[in-house]
């Protein structure tokens, strides 16, 4: 029952959420129109993603990676209203299905989401599974970040941001960056600063 309901009311509250905000949008003229990248979100910043990801591709053209956990099959459904796609896979399940299935989809010409911290984190850190995806794909890393002006935090591992209603909010996309000729941790170490940035 609770995957029957709790998908679809989460997406209106999130729509609505939204509709309620002030928003700012920064996004990246570096950003191609045509060739994919691979997008890289904090798990806690999750929320308002898909509406910046409609500021670069009206028409989506994304798949996200999920956990195969039960509130992953929630957020799955979710996005699924956005229209978006789901890879399912995590590092105790599925890991070697879920990667090879992102490096088809990028190299096919769609975008790949993934949360270097998630499904279970330690938070805001980077597992190697971004940096295998890049680097075999040739395809570089677009960080989406989102800054609320005020929002409730969850007490959870990714301290979950959910804003306000009418609070401000500012949603980057930031200039693409490749990871060619860098070793695993310094790929890592770069990733982790351009996600870290904060706001202009």
């Amino acid at each position: 029952m609770a995957l029957a309901i709790l998908p679809f009311l989460g997406y209106c509250i999130t729509r609505l959420l939204f509709w309620s905000c002030k928003k700012r949008f920064v996004v990246s003229e570096k950003i191609s129109k045509e060739s994919s990248f691979v997008v890289a979100f904090w798990h806690g910043e999750l929320l308002f993603q898909p509406f910046l990801y409609r500021q670069i591709r009206a028409k989506p053209r994304i798949s996200v990676m999920i956990s195969d956990h039960f509130d992953g099959e929630i957020i799955a459904r979710m996005i699924g209203f956005f229209g978006f796609k789901t890879l399912r896979g995590s590092s105790s399940k599925g890991a070697k299905r879920v990667l090879l299935g992102a490096i088809r989809e990028l190299e096919g010409g769609g975008d790949i989401a993934i949360t270097p911290d998630g499904p279970r984190g330690p938070y805001h850190s980077v597992a190697d599974g971004i940096v295998m995806i890049s680097q075999k794909t040739e395809r570089p890393i677009v960080v989406f970040r989102a800054f609320f002006e005020e929002a409730w935090q969850l007490k959870s591992w990714d301290k979950f941001f959910i804003p306000k209603p009418f609070s401000r909010v500012t949603l980057i996309a930031r200039d693409p960056f490749d990871l060619s000729g860098l070793s695993l941790e310094e790929a890592r170490t770069l990733i982790y600063a351009k996600m870290t940035e904060e706001i202009e």
